[in-house]
């Protein structure tokens, strides 16, 4: 099938904030085969035209998140990230079943694909079932699945195996990829986090763990090891490979040389750090360092959504205010973390910019609003996307050109259905 979309602008999702006004993609095979000026694009042929009055972005990456944790969304308000896992998030996870999970993983991922984002990277249990909800909503998951060494779960050699074989089983055909997902270093033995990365490079599978969340973690674990996180990692024989390190936010100049070093990639979660109050990354330091750098939610009982471009804007803002200065994180920069970037950061070249040879995944937002006027040149479309625009504004969405979102309604499965079940499973879980 060959598909011609034409938009009032496309924004491409590279670092330089690219935008091109009146716009036209073509679509062949779920693939991009032109992206350019209406004006220049061959001829149409009998592809089918798709016009829409807006402005065309790649589907959002969402490099890290905890997507079935809808479940748990808005509780234990005001905790501390230790205090909020052990007292109020891991008892009820106790009680999950894998329906729970498929269920709310799929209310999750309505909720992304209505907000623009069409891949998000997950960690969470039951990854099977995790990898069956985003094939009833159409979108796209690289699933870490997780270790760590919770009461009933098997033992974590056993649980590494799983999740090797897991990922060898895979299909390939670019909607759901498999890696592993050992929890963070102060969870777990680093024996285990030195096998499951030595598996991770065997098979060249993607290692993602939570690092230097909270000054107390690293504090620990200085404490204990007489190192740094990012240090004890690399002493371990855990960096090397696609590594995706998620928050990174209390590392200093010599953590992120070994990041540099090793090529880790970090999920930068500015809302669900600020929220837990766990500090601001040093974002402008790591892009200064080469550092791949993407654009994550973290789970929506942290965030509490799955919101990204919000997240975008606060992304912006904190690195702002972090460093002191209006252009620490420029609003192609802070876009691009979400797009270009976040793909680049998690291993996906097929994903994150529209450009020719990437997976058709479109998003259209209608900036027939006030919101987005007025546009003197075409940069203040990202501008506005950035500083102004909000998720409401995204009406529809293609994920390797399937329609899967119409108008502002996901046309896959039935959001309000979701809606009633999500509600009913978080009550039994909070009950105990």
């Amino acid at each position: 099938m060959r598909q011609r979309f034409t938009a009032r602008a496309v924004v491409v999702g590279d670092r330089a904030g690219t935008v091109v006004p009146d716009a036209a993609v073509d679509v062949e095979d779920s693939r991009l085969t032109w992206v350019g000026p209406a004006a220049d694009a061959p001829d149409a042929g009998d592809a089918e035209v798709v016009a829409v009055p807006g402005v065309l972005l790649p589907g959002l990456v969402n490099a890290h998140s905890h997507a079935p944790m809808v479940l748990f969304r808005g509780q234990a308000e005001g905790l501390p990230l230790a205090r909020w896992l052990r007292e109020v998030i891991w008892p009820r996870e106790a009680r999950l079943t894998p329906d729970d999970v498929e269920v709310a993983m799929t209310a999750a991922s309505v909720e992304m694909l209505r907000g623009g984002v069409t891949t998000s990277v997950e960690m969470y249990f039951s990854p099977e079932r995790i990898a069956a909800a985003v094939g009833r909503t159409g979108a796209r998951a690289v699933v870490a699945t997780p270790l760590l060494p919770l009461p009933g779960m098997p033992l974590l050699a056993e649980q590494l195996a799983d999740a090797v074989a897991l990922a060898a089983a895979a299909p390939g055909d670019g909607a759901v990829e498999y890696g592993i997902g050992p929890h963070a270093a102060y969870t777990l033995p680093l024996p285990v986090l030195r096998d499951a990365a030595a598996a991770a490079r065997e098979h060249g599978l993607l290692l993602h763990l939570h690092v230097a969340e909270t000054a107390g973690e690293g504090a620990d674990l200085l404490a204990t090891h007489g190192l740094s996180v990012p240090a004890l990692l690399a002493a371990h024989d855990v960096l090397g490979g696609r590594v995706l390190a998620a928050h990174s936010v209390h590392v200093d100049d010599g953590d992120l040389e070994l990041w540099r070093e090793y090529d880790v990639a970090v999920a930068h979660c500015p809302a669900s750090n600020a929220k837990l109050a766990s500090g601001i990354a040093p974002v402008r330091a790591m892009l200064d360092r080469g550092v791949r750098v993407g654009l994550g939610t973290d789970g929506p009982a942290s965030n509490d959504g799955l919101d990204l471009l919000a997240d975008v804007r606060l992304a912006a803002s904190l690195a702002r205010l972090r460093e002191g200065s209006a252009t620490a994180l420029t609003a192609a920069e802070a876009f691009w973390l979400a797009t270009g970037a976040a793909a680049d950061a998690i291993g996906r070249p097929d994903l994150g910019q529209l450009a020719v040879g990437r997976r058709a995944d479109l998003v259209h937002v209608d900036v027939r609003d006030l919101l987005f006027e007025p546009v003197l040149s075409p940069p203040d479309v990202l501008t506005h996307l950035v500083w102004s625009g909000t998720s409401r504004l995204v009406r529809d969405v293609w994920v390797g050109g399937r329609p899967v979102v119409r108008d502002g309604v996901c046309t896959t499965v039935d959001a309000e259905e979701l809606r009633a079940d999500v509600a009913e499973r978080a009550a039994r879980l909070a009950s105990g």
